[in-house]
């Protein structure tokens, strides 16, 4: 029962309303009906169990071939391909508009994914740009987010696991947060690098890793699983950081995550200098990387006072990353369900400093130091939207079943934390996380 009502408050919660300049623009309209399976057995197959649907995120050039690839499965465990069934594919052309553009229908092929090529006619420009795949059929579907970038743009790579996580247990309880970690994300969001975030776990559990980054209101980024179980996940970290290297034409500035990483990190061209690792620092490895012994919150000091950090240089600077995060953003123009990574084409330089809203002063944290000043401030914007969304309620909760846009891919893995009052619910149960249900 609490399962049940906890997933009508959060699909109302989250609906897709979108509010730009004070006026509302209306929620996510599927632009195909439904439509009888093509496959007979389909119906039969996904009976009982629901949508783990997953589209991959993806970074391009602007004169790079623009590919998105997704896969289509019913099951926590992946038990049920959709084979041979129409996946209709909507990319918010214009965001923050909230337009939604109907660009092909696709069919999934026997392992249940779908590759589909922009074709030159609707190339993406500069730009971050949400991606929505629905299935015909039952109209379940996948989000995920491609992201345009010039040439010479700069990020910075997380591995979750190995640098916010205190628990690497695949399928165990929901780890907490190390403190500091989500100040020291957005510090470098603040100086306009491009956040990724890297895993090697399975993207059969993208929803849930993401929602755990969203329950903790971890900035916006890229990202990147390993393609379903694999035996060498360091392997597919490093291919898949020399594939923006070497495809995207990106730079790689700097690397967190554990000591398990100096490897991957060493192979892409990052110096020990500006590799740092979560952990206890051996004698064996002191020269190949900076550990961070004590804690965030110093670590942050160090990299806003020690002049150890910079702006980034992106190619033209006509990209600005504005602040975004998983939950809740600073940014009321664009209240989307799970975060705000927008894109403008302008001739403004990137962020030349950071906001300078952190706390680097206290080391060891006190209270519950997670808890980032971003949270309070999102937590204030919730407060004051509170009555305005009331009035949206009767006809947001109506409109939630009539689609039938149950849980799948993203768009599923935010509810727990698109905004913090959903994320609050999520603790209050339990918490939805890497490693809980």
């Amino acid at each position: 029962m609490v399962s049940s009502l906890l997933q009508q408050v959060m699909r109302h919660e989250n609906s897709s309303i979108l509010e730009l300049d004070g006026k509302e623009v209306s929620e996510f309209t599927p632009s195909k009906p439904r439509e009888k399976w093509l496959r007979k057995r389909t119906h039969v197959k996904i009976r009982n169990v629901t949508a783990n649907h997953r589209v991959n995120d993806a970074v391009f050039t602007e004169d790079g071939q623009q590919v998105v690839n997704g896969r289509f499965m019913y099951g926590p465990l992946d038990m049920v391909t959709l084979t041979g069934e129409k996946v209709d594919i909507h990319i918010m052309t214009q965001p923050p508009s909230g337009e939604w553009v109907y660009f092909d229908t696709e069919l999934t092929n026997s392992s249940g994914r779908i590759s589909y090529v922009i074709p030159d006619s609707k190339r993406l420009g500069i730009g971050v740009y949400p991606v929505k795949m629905v299935v015909r059929g039952d109209h379940t579907f996948a989000d995920s987010y491609l992201t345009v970038l010039p040439r010479g743009a700069e990020f910075v790579v997380f591995s979750i696991d190995g640098s916010f996580a205190a628990s690497v247990s695949i399928m165990g309880s929901d780890p907490k947060v190390r403190a500091g970690a989500v100040d020291v994300v957005r510090h470098w969001q603040d100086l306009g690098y491009l956040i990724i975030y890297v895993t090697g776990r399975p993207d059969m559990q993208k929803q849930r890793v993401v929602a755990w980054l969203s329950q903790h209101n971890f900035p916006h980024g890229i990202v990147s699983f390993c393609d379903g179980l694999v035996h060498d996940p360091l392997r597919h970290k490093a291919n898949f950081l020399k594939t923006l290297i070497c495809e995207a034409h990106m730079k790689v500035f700097a690397g967190y995550g554990s000591t398990k990483d100096i490897s991957v990190y060493s192979s892409i061209g990052l110096s020990p200098s500006h590799i740092y690792i979560v952990g206890r620092p051996t004698k064996k490895m002191q020269h190949q990387c900076q550990f961070i012994t004590d804690g965030y919150a110093a670590h942050l000091s160090q990299l806003e006072y020690g002049h150890r950090s910079r702006p980034a240089k992106t190619g033209g600077s006509r990209m600005v990353l504005r602040k975004g995060s998983f939950g809740l953003g600073t940014n009321s123009d664009f209240l989307r369900k799970r975060n705000h990574l927008l894109r403008t084409i302008s001739s403004q330089p990137a962020p030349s400093s950071p906001t300078g809203s952190h706390a680097p002063g206290h080391a060891h944290g006190h209270a519950r130091p997670e808890r980032t000043q971003s949270q309070s401030e999102s937590e204030r914007e919730r407060v004051e939207r509170g009555q305005r969304s009331m009035s949206i309620a009767a006809s947001c909760w109506g409109r939630s079943g009539s689609t039938k846009l149950e849980h799948g891919g993203l768009g599923a893995s935010r509810a727990p934390g698109g905004g913090h009052g959903g994320a609050s619910r999520a603790r209050e149960v339990g918490g939805t996380g890497p490693g809980g249900k």
